[in-house]
């Protein structure tokens, strides 16, 4: 039997997916829109793939219950004090590639992404030989600098709990110009549709195969559909920077939105051995 408890939650992350739904359709019509306007002005306008988890970063409107979680994570009514430093000196890159770099990744190797943050640390073990694509494609853009000084622009602190990063355009709309493909969607860790803690995965559209360079970070248990490519592990102690920036909430207070801790990736690297 179902509780009350189970059904306000259901019906909370049901209320947040047609949110979602709705801004989606809101920007294709923009796009749309845009698209018109461009071709009467004789404009060729080179858009960026908008690389959002649309429909699967389902919230859970209930303050009463994200209170009554025991970590860090839930979500504060107002806002707390930032817990991150300034970023350091530098400008965000802004290339794009016409299509994805061959796959040149030693897959038998053992690959760590470090992430070195405004609010720390975070060392991700990549899963090199379950998602080569995923893998040759982050150190690719890790390579050009593509992904320093950049903001991790969304945290989501009800219902599903994840840190999203990887826009250089700090709005949830940028990506490297091409798409890579879905991998390892049948990893072990993901039992019953749960992305576990310390999970790294690949966000997209809501359609297959279109990851481009915006990945999140799950810091709790997150119940998502298997659709979305598994490709690291947070260490215990990038857990623990990711759990500090969860703590200070995101700007919304509803669950979803910028957050309130200054996350800001310095420089990331991948390195191999």
């Amino acid at each position: 039997m179902v509780s009350q408890e189970q059904r306000r939650r259901q019906l909370a992350r049901e209320k947040f997916l047609r949110q979602q739904q709705r801004r989606t359709s809101a920007r294709r019509k923009a796009r749309t829109r845009n698209a018109v306007i461009a071709s009467v002005l004789g404009v060729v306008v080179v858009g960026s793939l908008a690389l959002y988890t649309t429909g699967t970063l389902k919230g859970d409107d209930d303050k009463s219950d994200a209170a009554a979680e025991a970590t860090p994570s839930a979500a504060a009514s107002s806002k707390a004090p930032d817990p991150c430093d300034k970023p350091a000196a530098g400008k965000v890159k802004t290339a794009t590639w016409k299509k994805e770099p061959a796959v040149t990744i030693d897959k038998s190797a053992d690959h760590t992404m470090k992430l070195a943050t405004t609010c720390g640390e975070i060392d991700i073990a990549l899963k090199t030989a379950a998602a080569p694509h995923t893998v040759n494609s982050f150190s690719f853009l890790a390579g050009k600098g593509y992904f320093d000084h950049t903001k991790c622009h969304r945290l989501t602190t009800n219902g599903i709990y994840v840190l999203q990063c990887g826009d250089p355009t700090g709005q949830g709309t940028g990506g490297p110009g091409y798409t890579i493909p879905d991998e390892n969607l049948k990893d072990k860790t993901l039992k019953d549709n749960v992305y576990p803690a310390g999970t790294v995965a690949m966000a997209n559209t809501g359609q297959a195969n279109s990851g481009g360079s915006q990945f999140f970070l799950v810091y709790q248990d997150s119940q998502l559909p298997p659709s979305y490519t598994p490709f690291g592990t947070i260490s215990d102690g990038g857990m623990k920077v990711l759990k500090k920036i969860a703590a200070a909430g995101e700007s919304t207070g509803a669950g979803d939105g910028a957050p309130n801790a200054t996350v800001v990736i310095d420089k990331a690297t991948v390195t191999g051995s």
